[in-house]
């Protein structure tokens, strides 16, 4: 064994051209696969760092002839399922949330959540330092769990730190544990959180009594009880359901529904069609560098025959010559496999640099290549030296000693089998290469048309920061609108800053949604009421954000909680609520409280919560008469984000010092964000049709190389007998065009199988585009007929007579 891989060794090594071009080709198909595979096991397999993370359930509601899916529970039917349900060993709910540290430097934002006291004994998280919430902290105690980067970063490390009290929207809470850091793929990859703390069932800005009305705000964990199935789990929700809505007849949620769904499916659900996507995409490529290699193995083992043929009638077994030749195959696909792996080492890195909003990872990801994805390259080596090996040693092996003898007779190109399956070769790698770019263009119209819709705002030169006001000190809506007018007066005195504005969000960086219906026609009852998007915002808002005021007026200074209630709505709202109507003057229920509110003005529809989401009904309100401690500040200008987040904050300290700005960016940066998976998904899809062209089209010109190689003698004959140029080119590329042609319309049937596949990623584009994929059949043809006439131009140019002496 050991002399026959120095054979074949050897034998690599004296056609270096063959060897370099199998094993690029063979590095390509195992690297990308193996990037990719590295992420699906990143984000697939590995699971969550929790005790049996499948047996974990999160818990939605649904009310979908509102268009509400999935939403977060309520407290009250929280608290309800929590004493009737028996299908769960613990049941935990979380309310996220930000803080304002003080105290130890300058006030900084950070993240966590308001959680139940057993909310990390449910997921299983053992605390590095003293102890998680106990039952009666729940709702009456100020303490706080860290976690570990907390406690290293800005408590120094403390070795004291149980009992150590920190500053939290202005209210000392005392530590009572520090928790190894906790995975992005479940809290979060922006707002990374750090602390948590218990009364979970406190909205900041809303009264108890508002709250228990039926408002969705927690994400609620269950743990199923053992011998308990997730379709027995569900099957028991209806119960609930309904225990409910007896027991609260009048709240907004009653006759929403529940599901349940595991944290791994939870958490990449929307990731998995994608990810198939690509998987499918990066298996096609290996296929194609398969069939290429397995054509270059063929042609050279049928030029070998003479070798073989001296190697039988020396004694050999035709056993002996396969496992030669398959040695030769596994060599090449091994050492490929080592550059593959090379490949996919500075690969795996870039996709979660190009798509870190997107992909659930956490900070400081070092995407090393890990072992069961090494031995994920080794078996896809091995398998892939086995696959592109087999045939054509099995065909070597099975040479005739006596034509081998005669050193390959006039005109060979091996057996008429061998051709048949060289072209069959030929026509999987264009079928393949034409799904691949078929989906590729779909993507990339999908993407174009996405990136072409009027979002409704100016985006450019717009700054956006976050605040967490402390509900101590701004717990009524008196104190939030001081806090918002002096906020604008000194950001208008700011160099730099064109204009400012306070808010409760901003489009496209969430926002919730709030219930109304009009009020001159009859009033359904609250549950059965739609919602919309509301934005509660101050004076300065449309000019900031671009958005144009169609009817009616703005709001103005007189629009204060002690006056009159009054809304701004879009005017596909108008249209759609008031259709033939004039809204200005109409009155609108707003809230859960039904609170009645004047339409004073008609703006622009603006795509607040995605890009791919057409506008609909919109409501904004003034800052004066409905916000929260919640803040959003927009400010326009054309300064580096560095030197507005500078101005923003020195603004801010002149009106309280004690707050801060968290996650400043810039919108085009929140627009890109949105778009994020979109683009990762063109261009990574993208990237694997365009390899896969060019290897389909590197494979075309071997295969026409070599035939044209072998057939030298055969045309030195036919143009000695008369035939001219053009005859030996339309020969040529008549016998090349062929399997490409068969392969062009095989590969039209699997783009529109493909196509179907991808149709819930595409935005206004058609899967079965008759414009797309004329222009990818026409790609991948014009491709291949350039590879068929080089050779062709070869065979053209062969000189008779020295083709007949060579013969």
């Amino acid at each position: 064994m050991a002399t026959d891989l120095r054979f074949a060794l050897r034998q690599l090594l004296k056609s270096p051209g063959f060897t370099l071009l199998a094993l690029l080709t063979l590095a390509i198909g195992i690297g990308l696969n193996s990037a990719i595979f590295s992420l699906v096991d990143e984000l697939f397999v590995r699971g969550l760092p929790y005790t049996e993370p499948g047996r974990v359930v999160h818990m939605s509601a649904s009310a979908k002839d509102r268009g509400l899916n999935e939403i977060p529970l309520s407290a009250p039917r929280f608290m309800s399922n929590r004493e009737a349900q028996t299908i769960f060993s613990d049941f935990a709910g979380e309310s996220f949330s930000a803080f304002t540290l003080t105290g130890n430097s300058d006030p900084v934002q950070v993240f966590g959540g308001r959680l139940t006291w057993n909310y990390f004994t449910l997921l299983g998280v053992r605390p590095i330092r003293g102890r998680t919430f106990l039952p009666e902290e729940e709702e009456r105690a100020d303490v706080a769990v860290v976690t570990e980067r907390f406690w290293r970063a800005r408590l120094n490390a403390d070795p004291n730190v149980i009992g150590r009290s920190i500053a939290l929207d202005g209210v000392a809470h005392t530590i009572v544990g520090v928790l190894p850091n906790q995975p992005a793929a479940w809290f979060g990859t922006n707002a990374v959180a750090e602390v948590w703390t218990t009364k979970p069932f406190v909205i900041p800005g809303f009264s108890y009594e508002r709250m228990m009305r039926g408002t969705g705000f927690l994400r609620v964990l269950g743990r199923l009880k053992p011998g308990i199935t997730l379709e027995q789990a569900s099957a028991a929700l209806p119960s609930l359901d309904q225990a409910y809505a007896t027991a609260y007849p009048s709240n907004l949620d009653r006759t929403a529904t529940t599901s349940i769904k595991t944290m791994p499916e939870d958490v990449t659900g929307n990731l998995r069609p994608a990810f198939a996507t690509l998987l499918a995409a990066v298996s096609l490529v290996l296929l194609i560098a398969c069939s290429n290699v397995a054509n270059l193995l063929l042609a050279r083992f049928s030029g070998r025959r003479r070798e073989i043929a001296l190697r039988l009638a020396l004694g050999a077994s035709r056993s002996n010559v396969l496992r030669l030749f398959l040695f030769e195959s596994l060599l090449v696909s091994v050492l490929a496999g080592v550059a593959g792996a090379f490949l996919a080492w500075r690969l795996v890195p870039l996709i979660p640099s190009m798509a870190s909003d997107v992909l659930p990872l956490d900070r400081g990801y070092d995407p090393g290549l890990s072992l069961p994805v090494l031995g994920f390259m080794t078996a896809l080596s091995l398998l892939t030296g086995l696959a592109v090996g087999m045939y054509p040693a099995l065909q070597g092996s099975r040479a005739d000693l006596i034509d081998g003898l005669k050193e390959g007779g006039r005109g060979s190109t091996g057996s008429r089998r061998q051709q048949r399956f060289r072209k069959l070769l030929v026509g999987a790698q264009v079928a393949l290469s034409v799904a691949l770019l078929a989906g590729a263009a779909l993507l990339i119209a999908s993407f174009v048309r996405l990136t072409q819709q009027d979002l409704g705002f100016d985006a450019e030169h717009v700054w956006v920061g976050f605040i967490t006001l402390p509900p101590a000190r701004y717990g009524d809506i008196d104190m939030r609108q001081r806090f918002a007018d002096g906020t604008l007066a000194a950001l208008r005195n700011q160099p730099g800053i064109e204009s400012a504005s306070v808010s409760g969000d901003a489009p496209l960086l969430g926002g919730g949604r709030t219930l109304y219906t009009r009020a001159d026609v009859e009033v359904p009852p609250v549950d059965k009421r739609p919602s919309a998007p509301g934005h509660d915002i101050a004076p300065g808002f449309l000019k900031t954000w671009g958005i144009p005021l169609l009817a009616g007026r703005n709001f103005d200074e007189h629009d204060l909680a002690a006056g009159r209630n009054v809304v701004l709505i879009s005017q596909a709202g108008a249209k759609k609520v008031f259709p033939n109507e004039d809204p200005i003057g109409k009155t609108l229920l707003v809230t859960s409280a039904g609170t009645p509110a004047e339409i004073v003005g008609v703006v622009g529809d603006v795509r607040s919560q995605r890009v791919a989401e057409p506008p609909g009904m919109e409501f904004y309100r003034p800052w004066a008469q409905e916000s929260f401690p919640f803040v959003l500040i927009a400010a326009r200008s054309r300064l580096e984000l560095n030197v507005v987040t500078r101005l923003v904050q020195s603004a801010l300290t002149t009106v309280d010092p004690g707050v801060a700005v968290a996650q400043p960016q810039t919108m085009g940066v929140v627009v890109a964000q949105t778009l994020g998976q979109a683009r990762l998904m063109m261009w990574l899809l993208g990237l694997f049709a365009g390899v896969a062209m060019v290897l389909a089209t590197v494979g075309i010109y071997g295969a026409m190389a070599y035939t044209v190689g072998q057939r030298i003698g055969e045309i030195g004959v036919r143009m000695a007998f008369g035939a001219e140029t053009r005859d030996i080119l339309r020969l040529v590329i008549d016998q090349g065009m062929r399997p490409v042609a068969a392969g062009l319309a095989v590969g039209l049937a699997a783009a529109l199988a493909l196509g179907r596949l991808i149709a819930s990623q595409l935005y206004q584009t058609s899967a079965h585009s008759p414009l797309l994929l004329a222009a990818t059949m026409a790609t991948l043809g014009l491709a291949a007929l350039l590879a068929c006439i080089v050779p062709a131009r070869r065979a053209s140019l062969v000189n008779p007579v020295d083709a007949l002496r060579a013969e």
